[in-house]
């Protein structure tokens, strides 16, 4: 029998835009129920708009997924509304660039509070009530960055790479314990969203040159087609979701060649002068 997600609750962080919205609305159009949160009211309202417009039955609110005590909150309330939680997609991320050597402790601090503790906070605040659903899935997305490191993403890649390493684990700690909950991590390569015009930069760094070059050469894939990536890797319960052909092509590279990957891409980063 092929999956359903038809009355599935699924929680999205990060709808405003984006991977986000495209798996709201791909989402919706297959029948699930959604709770939808970013910190962007305005994005968030139009993404809402689109899915009710579906016909999809919606929880809209704005939340900062970095505050834990607001996710917890967050969490119980879509419990109340819809009585379950099937599925939750830990989506919300920012980007920032900069060398080790210029970058801010709070600049660090920033991107692991909303990229990996974001994550984590979404994913303990739910994972109670996926576990009681009896049918539970945890997708977490991490990055292409969570895979290789690049120069410039100290912040980024630790805070991705550390995304991969919970996820994964919890994964593991789902199939020992026999829990009814499948775990998914996603590393995207390059997607058409808003991330790098948005991103923050140190202050030697030229942020639109920056977002200029992701946007003409990197950004080579749509939010729809990552959202129906993701979407059918949870139907098939995959563990590991590679979202483009670059990413499948870097994966291999960093596993072929762990520190020669390491030389090429600082080169590259060198050449572009990004």
């Amino acid at each position: 029998m092929s999956y359903s997600f038809r009355g599935k609750v699924c929680v999205i962080t990060g709808a405003g835009s984006g991977i986000g919205r495209a798996l709201a609305e791909n989402l919706a159009g297959k029948g699930a129920k959604l709770a939808l949160s970013d910190i962007d009211a305005e994005g968030l309202a139009e993404t809402v708009r689109r899915c009710e417009a579906l016909g999809a039955e919606v929880k809209s609110d704005r939340l900062n997924v970095a505050e834990r005590e607001a996710v917890l909150l967050y969490a119980d309330a879509v419990k109340a509304q819809f009585g379950k939680v099937n599925q939750i997609y830990n989506n919300a991320g920012i980007a920032y660039h900069g060398d080790v050597e210029h970058e801010s402790f709070k600049d660090i601090e920033r991107i692991m509070d909303v990229d990996f503790w974001g994550v984590a906070n979404g994913t303990k605040a739910f994972l109670p009530m996926l576990i009681e659903s009896g049918d539970g899935h945890v997708i977490n997305v991490s990055s292409l960055f969570g895979l290789i490191s690049v120069p410039s993403q100290s912040a980024y890649n630790a805070a991705k790479f550390a995304v991969r390493g919970f996820t994964e684990a919890l994964n593991q700690e789902m199939r020992v314990g026999r829990k009814p909950v499948k775990v998914t991590c996603v590393h995207p390569g390059g997607i058409k969203t808003a991330v790098a015009r948005n991103a923050t930069y140190a202050e030697n760094v030229d942020g639109k040159k920056g977002a200029t070059l992701f946007d003409k050469y990197l950004a080579i894939h749509s939010p729809e087609m990552a959202a129906r990536t993701i979407v059918d890797g949870v139907a098939k319960g995959k563990s590991r979701v590679l979202i483009g052909w670059e990413a499948k092509l870097l994966d291999v590279s960093q596993r072929f060649m762990p520190t020669g990957y390491q030389i090429i891409g600082g080169f590259v980063n060198r050449f572009a002068n990004i």
